[in-house]
């Protein structure tokens, strides 16, 4: 059974054409060393092994994984390759016209065995990606057709954390015209049971919104007395009336885990405090919700 495999994975190998661009080292590598004269032609033989090594290993990982999913499925039991194919950049949306900037970059998770899941973030990441960028070119039309003006957007990701166990994956958009907004949302997965995790999950009934809310108004208080710079719209520190006061999480609020196992509630930008203060987050201390979770699994 293993010879059949290596014979199968070999015969995939061989089928797998090398991409132009790998080619293209191969061939440089050869020119070179024929202009250097027949004396060279030790490392002439080592510098064409080495070129066609390397195209050949890219080439597997990159056109093996992409055109075969059974090789896919044999790299992804290989504990080190495993570990390289996680997130990537997918594609990337371009404006720079003056007044007119945009930077979006889709971000693309690979390496799931469970490919469904895979290809609905996937494909969740390139729908909010595309309408970003197709509304940023109407904007940037009707501001044109208007005389002009300044408008950018700079969308990208970043990895919160990534363990054995959790993958957090936080996708950001910057919007800017006269003053900039900020959002934030946060895919946290299960690497071991390939499980996208939500907030409602973790916990065994919803007494969790309020137990955390409670939590959060009283890190808000605690920051503001530390410095009367950090400023929030809660009970406390704002008076009541002039803005509408943090009152509570919603059910699906932005969240994710990070390395130390820890709850971490985000806000964007505006949401809980002046602008100037940014993207707000509030690590939960475990020992608060312990008794409401589901388990602990995700959370230490």
């Amino acid at each position: 059974m293993i010879n059949n495999n290596f014979k199968q994975l070999k015969k995939e190998y061989m089928d797998i054409p090398i991409p132009e661009e790998l080619d293209f080292v191969v061939r440089k590598a050869i020119k070179e060393s024929r202009s250097n004269g027949v004396k060279r032609k030790g490392r002439f033989s080592k510098a064409v092994t080495v070129a066609a090594s390397i195209a050949a290993t890219v080439a597997v990982l990159t056109v093996g994984i992409n055109t075969s999913p059974a090789f896919a499925k044999t790299l992804s039991k290989v504990p080190l390759v495993g570990s390289i194919v996680k997130v990537l950049t997918f594609r990337e949306y371009t404006v720079d016209e003056n007044t007119f900037n945009a930077n979006i970059k889709v971000p693309e998770i690979s390496g799931l065995k469970d490919k469904k899941l895979q290809n609905s973030l996937n494909e969740k990441y390139l729908e909010e990606n595309e309408k970003l960028y197709k509304e940023f070119l109407a904007d940037m039309g009707d501001m044109k057709e208007k005389g002009g003006g300044h408008l950018g957007v700079d969308s990208g990701y970043v990895i919160k954390t990534d363990t054995d166990r959790i993958l957090s994956v936080g996708r950001y958009v910057v919007n800017t015209i006269a003053s900039s907004s900020t959002t934030f949302k946060y895919d946290t997965i299960d690497k071991k049971n390939e499980v996208l995790i939500t907030l409602p999950s973790l916990f065994k009934d919803d007494s969790y919104v309020d137990i955390i809310s409670e939590n959060i108004k009283e890190q808000m208080i605690k920051r503001h007395e530390a410095d009367d710079m950090m400023f929030y719209w809660v009970e406390g520190v704002e008076e009541e009336g002039l803005v509408d006061l943090f009152e509570k999480i919603s059910k699906e609020q932005s969240f994710y885990i990070n390395s130390e196992g820890k709850l971490v509630i985000s806000f964007d930008k505006y949401e809980v405090a002046p602008g100037y203060m940014g993207i707000q987050e509030f690590v939960i201390p475990t020992e608060v919700i312990s008794e409401i979770l589901v388990s602990d699994e995700y959370i230490k």
